[in-house]
């Protein structure tokens, strides 16, 4: 009864420092968003507090133990991934090596380890956030309850491991690679895993790396759900401010604006491949949406639809919580999460 008093105690203390005045559903990413946003557009990354990342991040690590150990086995793995994008000085000692990913795995304790099983991976969402608990541990439950294994990478650039993790942000282009190594670890590692039902899921950020790997890997995915996904970089840093821009064209990042190198931002666009889906799709969206316009999303359903690709999709009328309607528990958050499961169901579970 300590511990768990305890526990809440110093979570709640997390939930307030991660979101700071205003507070709310999401805004851990928007805080991080923001901070970042800040620091690109004064040309650096001074104003960012790497400190306060890593012991939030602790904190929220601590949770998913804490709040999903009766139901799940869950661990916390490293693995390697691409060299980073961009590499400064490349006759330095290690300079090229692979860029090390942390990922929590989750594995149902129910789960009949004689028999082949379903995988998940799930893409955490926000320009520089983290796999937290905040957002994420009623989801994870929710999941080990529907009988998935699952791994969630915290892939290049995403907060709560320092400076140098921070700066290897690559939007679009090696974390997409991040992400789907994460796939081929958990195969690796555990023989009661299917390749042939592994699943891709993501919201937002994340929605754009789900769409880029179901496009590079259409062999490696059985099913993919993408909810409010970014879609087109360059309709999206159109309806964005300067300092959302910012963080794009920092010199630690693609250091080069949308009109300076379109094609730059068009490969980095889920859009551009919307010839290549061969996977089983779900998106949603939400016409509130204060993060991703709805008309992103229509930009992608209407250029699937013209390349003659079967998909599902939604888009939610003014549904409450905007960008993250998915994510709370309110009756129509758990309602669309039903949907996502039963879609996911139909191609991994037998």
């Amino acid at each position: 009864m300590t511990f768990r008093l305890l526990a809440g105690s110093i979570f709640f203390a997390y939930i307030c420092l991660a979101q700071g005045p205003g507070g709310g559903a999401g805004a851990t990413a928007a805080g991080a968003a923001g901070a970042t946003a800040g620091a690109a557009a004064s040309g650096g990354e001074g104003r960012h507090d790497h400190t306060a990342d890593r012991t939030m991040k602790m904190l929220s690590d601590a949770e998913f133990y804490h709040r999903l150990g009766d139901i799940a086995d869950v661990d916390q793995i490293r693995y390697t991934g691409p060299p980073p994008a961009k590499i400064t000085n490349p006759t330095a000692p290690g300079a090229k090596n692979p860029l090390i990913i942390h990922a929590f795995t989750f594995i149902p304790k129910k789960l009949d380890r004689t028999k082949k099983n379903p995988l998940i991976v799930f893409a955490h969402e926000g320009v520089h956030n983290n796999f937290n608990s905040e957002m994420y541990v009623h989801i994870m439950r929710e999941l080990m309850e529907e009988g998935y294994a699952v791994i969630a990478p915290d892939y290049r650039g995403s907060t709560g491991y320092g400076a140098q993790f921070y700066d290897q942000i690559d939007y679009g282009g090696k974390e997409v690679d991040d992400v789907f190594l994460a796939r081929e670890w958990m195969l690796e590692r555990y023989s009661f895993l299917d390749p042939k039902r592994v699943g891709i899921v993501g919201s937002s950020h994340g929605g754009l790396i789900t769409l880029m790997n179901i496009f590079q890997h259409p062999e490696a995915f059985a099913v993919a759900y993408a909810g409010v996904p970014v879609t087109d970089l360059v309709t999206r840093l159109g309806y964005h401010d300067a300092s959302y821009q910012a963080i794009f064209s920092a010199k630690t990042h693609i250091g080069k604006t949308v009109r300076e190198d379109i094609q730059e931002y068009l490969k980095r666009s889920p859009i551009t491949y919307a010839d290549k889906l061969a996977t089983p799709l779900l998106i949603h969206s939400n016409t509130n949406d204060e993060d991703v316009n709805v008309l992103e999303v229509r930009r992608l359903i209407t250029a699937l639809k013209a390349e003659g690709k079967k998909f599902e999709y939604k888009i939610y009328e003014d549904a409450p919580g905007g960008h993250h309607f998915t994510q709370l528990d309110t009756k129509l958050g758990m309602e669309a999460r039903k949907q996502i499961y039963a879609f996911l169901a139909k191609y991994l579970k037998q």
